[in-house]
């Protein structure tokens, strides 16, 4: 072991391993390792410039029981930086204090023990390599210890039932609506970053912590000290960036389905919301409103002037976005050029596929510069220059036929090393050029994301969801989360996006409640597939836009009188909030603070709200307890410290204490903080 300052930095050197931990940030260690000569110099989500500190550095040699009874003198190094210190024995095992607290250990099981004088004889080591052989990249397992009552949030978007992730396997991988972003927030006051793109696992275990990488050259994470999980994120977002401001004509309805399949459709609506009196901030034009999959511009025969379509639209104050995916048809006009540039990805055996919906896709290397730059030329010309104002970027996974993940390459490396950060790549081909090219704040809807995505202008919704209760519920713990791992523009589909049938009662009390829950969230969105599939195509091509099926009606008007009247009901509710809305998301912006908050990060005081993972806080006023269940009209609700009135009835309550409070389908239980 040799220990060594390297300016304002501590590095070690063991067994071939070189290890570099220093300042990044208020209160926070930076730590990477590789076995390579040296770093690659990619700093990932650590994108922003920051005062780094300036870190203490003590190398001393120290007592060392040896284990036959004797001690002999061996060295140890401790570098700090504000409230946060890391000390390293002479085995190389790292230790992380908050105040002199010991908050993070790494988990060591073999010879040449630690002071903690562990079982030695397993030779578990808490930093394993395993080189891949035919590569440069290794697998990468680090241990932690496990904290005894430890409470862990955070993690990105899980479909599941758990908000606390203590005891939780997660893997460290994209899909459809599940959303790896690596950053976990601690009760014991400090936050971790995994700071590593490559596809893996992480296991929260009751025994030990264990974070896998599949392949990767080397060790990233970054871990920092909070009093309160407030602090936290202001320090995460610091490094990792933060959102926009939000525009405030994006605050409040935005309107979708799958699909409206022409322009006339969707004129339609517009103009049938005008009459009703509702003003929709956005419309969103849905899927196969092309020709084919990577030709990306309108298929003709039914959106025959766009530019006409985005000027009426306009009129009437209404934003328009359009849906682009990340694949290519063989057959498409774009495929050939695209192969021969070698802009879309590569498989390492077998067919050139990577995704069968409606064609065989292959889909686009978002990590090649030259791709981002040709997308974004078609996109401008075929949609950008008629007046489209943003952009749906579906399937930003990106979605895959299998996720055989180790069969995947791209220009960056192999996909198993690199694609967690597909997502936040293919957010780049749109965010930059757009930021170019306008004035203003970019907002962008996306299907996932990854550690830093929120400050390229990215709304993320929950992705393909059923429409069940039980979905519902996931979501607010899928909102949650993603709030404490730095991502605070985030929606659902209202309902689910997966509808069997729109007449049944069951489905129609749960749109309700789901929108009751959005209007009490960052972004208001009507979006889903909702059955019967009874609509004709409107032609017997089998491509383009006319003949893939559509689903039901889904404005507010469209499931029945009673359903519209509290729907409307609630949108005004929407509405009379703008002003608080718009405050919500300046904090975001200034801080990094979430719209939609976990009980604890207003009350962290409050040992009851570590607890609560059904009822939540929209920003610091509202306390909002959504129905998750079918025919429930009543429910318990815990109320902090403090003043509450019910916004339904006026009644006010006394906090600290558990109340039962009626919730009628026209009602969501919400306290106003008093």
């Amino acid at each position: 072991m040799r220990f060594e300052r390297d300016e304002s930095a501590l590095v070690f050197f063991h067994q071939g391993e070189r290890v570099r931990i220093e300042p990044w940030g208020k209160d926070s260690l930076r730590v990477r390792a590789c076995m390579l000569p040296d770093f690659s110099g990619r700093d990932w989500a650590l994108t922003e410039d920051v005062d780094r500190g300036k870190a203490q550095i003590v190398i001393e040699e120290v007592d060392h029981w040896v284990g036959d009874g004797t001690i002999d003198k061996r060295e140890k190094a401790t570098i700090a930086n504000g409230r946060i210190k890391a000390v390293v024995n002479h085995a190389g095992v790292m230790a992380f204090y908050r105040d002199d607290r010991l908050i993070l250990r790494e988990y060591f099981r073999a010879y040449d023990g630690t002071v903690s004088r562990e079982s030695r004889c397993l030779k578990v080591v808490n930093r394993e390599w395993r080189g891949i052989i035919g590569g440069t990249e290794y697998a990468l397992n680090v241990k932690f210890e496990s904290n005894r009552g430890e409470k862990i949030f955070g993690m990105g978007q899980y479909q599941q039932e758990c908000m606390d992730m203590k005891g939780c396997v997660l893997e460290l991988a994209q899909r459809n609506s599940q959303i790896s972003v690596p950053f976990a927030v601690s009760n014991m006051g400090y936050g971790f970053l995994w700071n590593n793109p490559a596809v893996g696992r992480v296991t929260f275990g009751k025994n030990y912590y264990e974070w896998i990488a599949r392949a990767t050259r080397e060790m990233d994470y970054w871990i920092t000290a909070g009093e309160n999980p407030r602090e936290i994120l202001e320090n995460y977002t610091a490094v990792t960036g933060r959102a926009d401001r939000f525009p405030e004509d994006l605050m409040g309805l935005w309107q979708c389905k799958l699909r409206y399949r022409t322009q006339d459709e969707v004129l339609e609506v517009a103009r049938r919301y005008q009459k009703e009196g509702i003003k929709i901030d956005q419309i969103v034009i849905d899927f196969f409103h092309w020709t084919l999959q990577g030709d990306w511009k309108f298929d003709k025969k039914y959106w025959p002037d766009p530019k006409a379509m985005v000027d009426e639209l306009h009129s009437m104050g209404i934003r328009v976005i359009v849906s682009v995916w990340p694949s290519v048809d063989r057959k498409s006009e774009n495929f050939g050029p695209m192969m021969e540039k070698g802009l879309l990805m590569r498989t390492e055996r077998g067919a050139v596929q990577t995704y069968d919906f409606q064609g065989d896709c292959v889909e686009i290397d978002a990590f090649n510069p030259e791709t981002r730059k040709y997308v974004w030329e078609v996109c401008k010309r075929n949609y950008y220059d008629y007046g489209i104002d943003a952009f749906w970027l579906d399937n930003s996974e990106p979605d895959l036929g299998r996720y055989d993940f180790e069969n995947y390459r791209y220009c960056e490396g192999p996909a198993l090393a690199v694609s967690n950060l597909y997502p936040q790549m293919f957010s780049r081909t749109f965010y930059e050029e757009m930021a170019r090219e306008r004035k203003g704040p970019v907002v962008n809807l996306l299907r996932c994301g990854w550690a830093g995505s929120q400050k390229y202008g990215n709304v993320i919704w929950s992705g393909d969801v059923p429409s069940t209760f039980e979905a519902f519920a996931d979501q607010l713990q899928c909102g949650l989360n993603m709030g404490l791992a730095g991502i605070p523009w985030w929606t659902t589909d209202i309902g689910g996006f997966m509808t069997d049938d729109v007449n049944d009662p069951d489905f129609r009390q749960l749109l309700i409640r789901w929108y009751q829950f959005a209007v009490y969230s960052p972004v208001l969105r009507m979006h889903g597939d909702r059955g019967p599939y009874n609509i004709p195509a409107l032609d017997e091509r089998d491509w383009g836009g006319g003949y893939l099926h559509t689903g039901q009606p889904n404005e507010l008007w469209s499931y029945g009188e009673e359903n519209y009247a509290i729907m409307r009901r609630y949108y005004e509710i929407r509405i009379s909030m703008h002003y608080y809305i718009k405050s919500l998301y300046e904090e975001a912006h200034e801080n990094g603070s979430p719209l939609l908050r976990a009980m604890f990060y207003e009350f962290p005081q409050d040992d009851k709200c570590w607890e609560l993972q059904d009822q939540y806080m929209f920003g610091s006023r509202y306390l909002a307890a959504p129905i998750l269940c079918l025919n429930q009209f009543e429910r318990e609700v815990y109320l902090p410290e403090g003043s509450w009135r019910l916004t339904s009835t006026g009644e006010t309550f006394e906090g600290k204490r558990t109340v039962k409070v009626s919730a009628p389908l026209e009602y969501m239980p919400v306290f106003e903080k008093m």
